[in-house]
């Protein structure tokens, strides 16, 4: 199965005819172990923009004119692409053909073997074994594969080969690309000699991430041994049919007549029939074949985990199960890109967990991602489980890169300014957190304070310091009050904000793990209202940012400044970031600092511009991350 998360592979595109609901039947759950809850129960966070939805819409021309020109530039037979949002399948399109010969179009009902998409079902059925009680990940691979009783480690000090090992890619097998493709029809006699001979190994057990579809066909003869079913029966019964994948099959001969896609490699500028191998042992690394519409409902699936909450489970594992595998056990790599052509700057992070890869970047705190290639298909499913969205590509050529088109998509989506994540709703304990900070704003109490603050308040600064710095901060601001509501980060950390008479306060507070939670850490961010010289002083230097002006800088900046060096400077940061704007005050001590947002082509960015006391000209620049805002990346 040609899928290295390390390439990071993003989706094709493919838009149906028709648009559905994606979400799964209902299915009866059995009760977990015993349980005990807070009460009231934490609160799921929430879409702040009734118009997302219709706003993502926006970028679908954009991303149809992206999948056109990809399926014509590579002269891709077939392509199909859909887009998720919320557990709906939202748009689905199929470009070119699913048979050359016939010339049968694409559509979302077209089916496509994915390849390696096929290893999250595995791993979901092991999982859901793993639920039931019936093993354990930590075990022994050879406590359910006899066959592996034999395997000569390759040190001494060698873990023995466990479950979630397999699962993960570490358990020391070599990378079998395209090796293990070609493996699908080995027969299940012919595995278990395989095994019993044993493998080479390239790494020792649990200490690197190296990509196996080895393993992965053994954990297919895991879920046969420990269900007591054959792996095909098995997937049917307890997953694909509870989703509702009627379409999808491991057996080609299962496909409903006339919708198969057809695969095809490429031999200079023709197309070639691939024929497709059966399904046999490695079945369980790559075999399934799908139609866009199914995955969309395995898409939404998985999107539908998130967030945390009390409903009623629904599907084949719990939704506590599903996050388990959008979360990286193993991390593979670390990518930065400086941009090329229209492609801006870029980094990622990518992990595997088990049978999904995993990714950050600047934009999207939680990724979820898989690639599938065999000769005559390329396929990937992308998912961001706080955001609410996924994207599904699926193509009928050899290993065609559908990543590019998911990667496109997503970026699109980006653009719209409507791809963002789910905002957490204030719990109990912080609304309380903030009233009692906004108090002792106003007035310095200490039985307030003892009354809402942990032990370790105090030991890390005495009260009467406590008391002398908010009665400062009263004296520099006068009269304050609350603005908007809290901005929580979870249910036990947050930030407000107070309104004053002169400037304003950022308030940031987190709660100890007490009962009840109290503060153990508060912070206050000052911003008086900046001087007139150092206000304009940083309107004029973005004027300069966006347009140099050698009169103009002799006026802004004191002689102090290397004024050559600040143009080449401005100059370089202009090519990165683009054209800016001005934008509020964050950061001023009234007097010689002051710092501001600038809104930018590219990225968010802040400037805070600095004179000597009294001084009319400005002497010193910098710049920084706006705080709260992609501060996770460099800016």
């Amino acid at each position: 199965m040609m899928v290295l998360v390390r390439r990071s592979l993003p989706l094709v595109a493919l838009l149906a005819s028709a648009c559905g609901s994606s979400k799964p039947p209902e299915v009866a759950k059995a009760e977990g172990p015993d349980m005990q809850f807070v009460r009231p129960t934490m609160q799921p966070p929430v879409f702040l923009d009734p118009q997302r939805k219709e706003k993502l819409k926006e970028a679908f021309p954009a991303i149809e004119r992206y999948v056109a020109d990809e399926v014509a530039r590579r002269g891709v037979p077939g392509v199909a692409v859909g887009i998720v949002i919320d557990g709906e399948l939202v748009y689905a399109k199929g470009f070119g053909v699913a048979d050359v010969e016939a010339k049968a179009p694409v559509d979302k009902d077209s089916v496509f073997r994915i390849a390696s998409l096929t290893k999250s079902f595995t791993a979901m059925a092991v999982l859901q074994l793993r639920d039931e009680g019936k093993l354990s990940l930590d075990d022994p691979a050879a406590q359910y594969v006899p066959e592996l009783a034999g395997l000569r480690y390759p040190t001494r000090d060698a873990a023995p080969i466990t479950l979630r090992h397999l699962l993960g890619h570490g358990a020391g097998f070599p990378e079998d690309n395209p090796w293990g493709d070609r493996q699908l029809g080995l027969s299940d006699a012919d595995f278990s000699r395989m095994m019993r001979e044993g493998f080479p190994f390239s790494t020792s057990p649990g200490s690197a991430f190296e990509y196996s579809n080895t393993g992965f066909a053994i954990l297919g003869r895991v879920i046969t041994n420990v269900s007591g079913m054959d792996y095909a029966d098995y997937l049917r019964a307890r997953i694909l049919s509870p989703l509702g994948m009627n379409r999808t099959v491991l057996d080609e001969r299962m496909v409903e007549k006339g919708h198969l896609a057809r695969g095809y490699r490429k031999e200079g500028d023709r197309l070639v029939p691939e024929v497709n191998l059966p399904h046999g042992a490695f079945g369980a690394m790559g075999g399934l074949y799908a139609s866009l519409a199914d995955m969309a409902r395995y898409v939404a699936y998985h999107l539908s985990a998130w967030p945390p909450r009390d409903e009623r489970e629904d599907g084949p594992v719990r939704r506590s199960t599903l996050r388990e595998m959008h979360v990286t056990g193993r991390a593979t790599g670390l990518f930065a890109s400086p941009g090329l052509g229209d492609e801006p700057p870029s980094v990622r992070a990518t992990g595997y967990s088990f049978g999904l890869g995993t990714f950050e970047t600047c934009e999207f705190t939680r990724g979820v991602s898989h690639t599938g290639g065999l000769p005559g298909y390329g396929s990937v499913i992308q998912f961001l489980p706080d955001h609410g969205v996924g994207v599904i590509a699926m193509s009928n050529l050899t290993y065609a890169p559908m990543w590019r088109v998911a990667r496109e998509a997503l970026r699109r989506l980006h653009e719209t300014g409507a791809l963002v994540p789910r905002a957490f709703v204030p719990s109990e304990a912080l609304v309380r957190a903030k009233e009692a900070s906004s108090r002792l704003v106003a007035k310095w109490s200490d039985a307030e304070a003892d009354a809402n603050f942990a032990d370790s308040i105090f030991l890390d600064k005495p009260r009467e310091r406590w008391a002398a710095d908010l009665d400062a901060l009263r004296a520099a601001h006068g009269a304050c009050r609350e603005e908007g509501t809290i901005e929580a980060e979870n249910a036990l950390r947050g930030t407000f904000r107070l309104g004053c008479e002169k400037g304003w306060i950022g308030v940031s507070f987190t709660l100890a793990p007490t009962s009840p939670p109290r503060i153990q850490y508060l912070d206050f961010h000052s911003v008086l209202p900046p001087p007139s010289a150092l206000a304009s002083g940083g309107d004029k230097f973005v004027r300069l940012l966006n347009r140099w002006d050698d009169a103009a800088a002799a006026d802004l900046f004191d002689t102090s400044v290397d004024v050559a060096r600040m143009k080449a400077s401005l100059a370089s940061l202009k090519e990165i970031r683009g054209a800016c704007q001005i934008g509020d005050v964050i950061g001023s001590d009234g007097a010689t600092r002051a710092s501001f947002r600038l809104a930018c082509e590219r990225y968010p960015l802040a400037v805070e511009v600095m004179r000597k006391a009294g001084a009319e000209k400005i002497d010193g620049v910098r710049f920084f991350p706006v705080p709260g805002e992609a501060a996770r990346c460099a800016q």
